[in-house]
């Protein structure tokens, strides 16, 4: 019965804290953890610390990136490449956000690209609903195919803990799986998107709208673009500084032998992540003229430090529930995810969109999948599945997509889950669990 009054206790302040937004939720984590030990006497579990710390570091080095005006070389390139193809914006638009969060480690960089890939969309008598919902999808589809997103970096963390067969699925073979599996449901997304809605001229709720000349002029408006700004030696510095960083990472994390020894085994990749993400976030410092006042400013690290807030409150509340009744979890879950392992995939998504964060999904259900009997290989397999919070449209980049949709066509639904970013949404995710699970099947991890 405790149990169950508990868990009770862990979804009220999941969901009240995912209603009030923001560093809520990882602070009702507290009041989660103060009920546990003082009211129900549990141990308090132990808050992931090595996770957190890397979040900082990997926010501190893409926010000073975003500060010194790098990620624009990032943005520019990729509007060049759509504008010179606006035909295939609706599968080159989605791709181009994937990559962009592959690089930056966070799905957020996407706030800058919408109103370009509207323009080149409505420019060119596409409907805007096509590149706009599947771009912002596959903006946070993204983090898990990224060296440097916190998602990604915590998934690792804690598979570090759990050998198979006495070998660690490390941050090479997660990448491995994650990458293609994330690239595949991009595809798909973009291939449904081609076809989805009416075409703009077959539309008669949109040809209703332009038939107002001074809707017409709001809808076409002016361009917005990157392509007339020059760029800084010190942008390019930056953003040069930033993508080798990310190079050097992957290779360390490709030959362990690279890296030195720390009683008797190679240095882990945790703190590799955490040395080198510091380290280019000093060298953009140093050699460009960024102002570190600046840095604390930015979207990316405002967006970053809640994650560490919510990872934080979250994960440990989570622990310390799960890790007192392990036993009777083991007893009740085990044959079931042994028997259907999806339903953990489930799980996953289901607490993704309760906390509308990835990396928090990831911190507070993989340890508790470890620990009752999950095979890793299930857990690299469904990490897309960490993505859920398309689900209902309250996330900031859907919410943003809308706005800059000013055609009208990227909307939420009347019966609000119908919504223009659920089947991209289902379609991605679903397709990167598919092919996660096929891949870690041909590694010998299922």
């Amino acid at each position: 019965m405790d149990i169950l009054l508990q868990v009770a206790v862990i979804l009220i302040c999941l969901f009240y804290g995912a209603r009030k937004g923001g560093v809520a939720l990882g602070l009702l984590g507290g009041i989660g953890i103060v009920i546990m030990t003082f009211v129900f006497g549990l141990k308090p579990g132990k808050p992931p610390v090595d996770v957190m710390l890397t979040i900082i570091a990997v926010v501190a080095a893409s926010a000073t990136l975003q500060a010194s005006g790098g990620l624009e070389v990032l943005l520019k390139g990729a509007e060049k490449m759509l504008r010179r193809n606006p035909k295939y914006v609706s599968i080159l638009a989605p791709f181009t956000t994937c990559f962009l969060t592959i690089l930056c480690g966070t799905g957020h960089v996407v706030y800058t690209m919408l109103p370009i890939i509207y323009d080149i969309a409505i420019k060119n008598n596409i409907r805007p609903e096509r590149p706009m919902a599947a771009s912002s999808i596959s903006s946070q589809m993204g983090i898990l195919a990224s060296p440097v997103s916190v998602a990604v970096v915590a998934l690792v963390a804690f598979l570090a803990k759990v050998p198979v067969d006495g070998h660690v699925i490390d941050f090479v073979q997660v990448l491995s799986i994650t990458i293609p599996s994330t690239l595949a449901g991009v595809l798909l997304i973009g291939i449904f998107s081609w076809f989805r809605g009416k075409d703009l001229d077959d539309d008669p709720e949109f040809q209703k709208r332009i038939a107002d000349p001074e809707q017409r002029e709001i809808i076409y408006g002016e361009s917005a673009t990157l392509m007339g700004k020059t760029l800084s030696r010190d942008q390019w510095t930056a953003m040069w500084i930033f993508l080798g960083a990310i190079v050097i990472v992957a290779c360390l994390g490709a030959f362990p032998s690279v890296r030195p020894l720390v009683d008797g085994k190679p240095l882990s990749m945790v703190l590799t992540i955490q040395m080198f993400m510091l380290l280019a976030g000093a060298l953009m410092i140093v050699f460009t003229k960024t102002d570190p006042s600046t840095i604390g400013k930015t979207e990316v690290f405002r967006a970053g430090m809640i994650a560490v807030v919510a990872v934080f409150g979250i994960a440990w509340m989570a622990d310390t529930v799960f890790d007192a009744h392990l036993a009777e979890l083991k007893v009740v879950l085990t044959e079931l995810v042994k028997t259907k392992p999806w339903t953990y995939a489930i799980a996953l998504l289901l607490v993704s969109k309760l906390v509308n964060s990835q990396a928090a999904a990831i911190s507070a259900m993989v340890p508790v999948g470890l620990a009752i009997g999950v095979p890793p290989g299930y857990i690299v397999a469904f990490a897309a599945a960490s993505y859920g919070y398309y689900i209902l449209p309250t996330y900031p980049s859907d919410l943003a997509a809308i706005q800059f949709d000013r055609s009208g066509t990227t909307r939420i639904g009347k019966y609000v889950i119908n919504h223009s970013f659920i089947l991209p949404g289902l379609i991605g995710v679903s397709t990167s669990c598919l092919v996660g699970y096929l891949l870690a099947s041909a590694y010998g991890l299922i």
